[in-house]
């Protein structure tokens, strides 16, 4: 007919009626799949199941099992979530649901109510989801005016979603529903209550987890291990974020509009000392330590951290020494392969360990030890004369992605050594119901740095983002709770300093990269923000590794 649509589907070309939606299409294709499809992709570009095709082109479906799709979903069920909690606590007109961070294979979230969230009320939450997805109520999005979205998120007393969008540039904002009830979410929505079919729900600490499928497993259900340290940790970053009044993105602008950005960096830049300071403390405290291990995640600020912590240590009258464990690389030669044929830096194995444990047992004798150097341009592990004792007030600061795994340092004994698990754990959140995921702060403070010591473009960064945290994954999550402290490199003002670097970089990735969507959903994610210059960020400051300018 003259109004169909040509398009090409698995390689084959046919014809649609104009303003079919995609779910009719992936309905039909589901069989294709072995994991139900929740987007799809028409030329090039993300599309929600429920928007109607208007033009011709090249049609794909994502399913669960992506990574964008993952993040669809718990978006869905976060929103399934929030409408339930509402509907029980329906006789409570103040209620607020706040979705704060990650532990583990869940998401933490507090329910602010007059009525007690106890196991009881959590369970009616949990029936009231069930009988909504087996609704498969449809979930509607419509562009309203941004003056209307702040009035009408102002009537539901969702006031951060009101702050957020008072600094908006855009004229309009996409509100989603379910049913009567509507919410504000950033990034794409599911076609439906329908396809939820996996999660649990049950109290920790002062609120609850939300369970979720992970996308490598998307019809299971992880196991949910809980962390202590690491939701301790959060629990404080949000308590100070909180006593800061800067909890969302839209009070950390407010604040910005009236001039008080020194102010916040210059307590925030205190509030890290101040913990620095804690650290060594405890090790002094501690009387036998000789060996410093740091471990952490890419882009966490390990390199500043060590220094600004070697500075504290010196006031306690210990004398620190650096050693990097990547001087203890294998010859390139021996460095194990990934499945790709690819070199595997970062497993433990591309580490001499039997070298290192000697070495270091060897100075905690008192022996003096000439340390290697690696040359990563040839490949080769070098020694250049570099000699080292250690004297009785002297200790070493090891920094390296398996510091807290003991294989790394198995002869080492337990007494002497004293572990430091750092991360940047982002303590604000877009909304109380739009979480910012750590990795995001993390990959935007790499894409920066990337750029500016390497050279290297935010689509190369983004390429290789997946294996660097898979990498976490192996190496590094499964120690954290080994530590003997953590520490939060994220500073809660660094957003809106990153955006003035990261931005040009995203601008970037060609629009037929395969990396092009990631980078616009950054681009999105960082125009919420108010943009502030670096000037009165300080020399010592954590920021300074990845923008430039580090006294260190």
């Amino acid at each position: 007919m003259e109004n169909d649509l040509k398009l090409t589907i698995n390689g084959k070309v046919r014809q649609v009626p104009r303003g079919t939606d995609y779910l009719t299409l992936a309905r039909e294709y589901q069989t294709d799949f072995p994991y139900d499809i929740i987007l799809a992709k028409h030329n090039g570009n993300i599309m929600e199941l429920n928007k109607k095709i208007e033009t011709d082109g090249v049609l794909s479906f994502l399913t669960v099992q992506s990574d964008i799709g993952s993040k669809t979903y718990l978006r869905g069920m976060i929103f399934l979530l929030v409408k339930a909690i509402h509907t029980v606590f329906e006789k409570d007109k103040q209620v607020k649901v706040r979705i704060q961070h990650s532990i583990g294979s869940g998401y933490y979230g507090e329910v602010q109510s007059n009525l007690a969230l106890t196991e009881e009320k959590l369970l009616q939450v949990k029936e009231e989801m069930k009988r909504l997805i087996e609704q498969d109520i449809p979930f509607h999005k419509r562009a309203i005016n941004t003056r209307m979205a702040e009035e009408m998120f102002h009537r539901h007393k969702m006031y951060d979603k009101e702050q957020l969008f008072r600094y908006r540039r855009g004229s309009k904002v996409n509100v989603y529903s379910l049913g009567d009830f509507q919410d504000y979410y950033y990034g794409y929505m599911p076609p439906s209550t329908g396809c939820l079919k996996y999660f649990d729900l049950f109290l920790y600490e002062a609120g609850f987890i939300l369970l979720v499928p992970k996308k490598q497993e998307p019809d299971q259900l992880p196991e949910f291990k809980p962390r202590e340290k690491l939701f301790h940790t959060l629990q404080e970053s949000n308590l100070w974020s909180t006593q800061m009044g800067i909890g969302t993105v839209g009070a950390l602008n407010e604040r910005i509009t009236h001039g008080e950005m020194n102010d916040i960096i210059l307590v925030q830049e205190a509030f890290q000392e101040k913990r620095l300071a804690e650290i060594a403390e405890q090790i002094k405290t501690a009387g036998n330590i000789k060996f410093v291990m740091i471990a952490g995640p890419s882009s966490s600020g390990k390199t500043t951290f060590s220094h600004r912590l070697s500075i504290q240590l010196r006031t306690h009258g210990m004398i620190p020494h650096p050693i990097a464990v990547d001087d203890y690389f294998v010859n390139r030669e021996m460095t194990p392969r990934d499945e790709n044929g690819e070199y595997n830096f970062e497993c433990l194995e591309a580490i001499d360990v039997e070298l290192f444990n000697r070495d270091m047992m060897a100075l905690l004798a008192g022996k003096t030890v000439e340390l290697p150097s690696f040359n990563f341009k040839t490949g080769q592990r070098e020694y250049r004369g570099k000699y080292k004792t250690l004297g009785k007030n002297d200790i070493l600061v090891i920094e390296g992605i398996h510091g807290l795994n003991d294989k790394l340092s198995y002869a080492l004994p337990r007494e002497n050594k004293f572990k430091i698990y750092i991360s940047a754990l982002t303590q604000l959140n877009i909304d109380e119901h739009n979480r910012i995921p750590t990795t995001d702060g993390r990959l935007l403070r790499r894409i920066v740095r990337d750029a500016k010591t390497r050279g290297t473009s935010a689509e190369s960064t983004i390429k290789m983002w997946p294996s660097v945290r898979r990498g976490e994954e192996e190496n590094i999550f499964p120690y954290q709770e080994d530590c003997d402290v953590m520490f939060n490199s994220a500073l809660i003002y660094e957003l809106s300093i990153i955006k003035q670097y990261a931005e040009p970089l995203l601008f970037g990735v060609p629009r037929d990269s395969e990396q092009y969507e990631e980078a616009k959903r950054l681009l999105k994610f960082l125009d919420y923000f108010l943009g502030v210059s670096s000037e009165d960020i300080p020399k010592n400051s954590i920021l300074r590794e990845f923008i430039g300018g580090s006294c260190f």
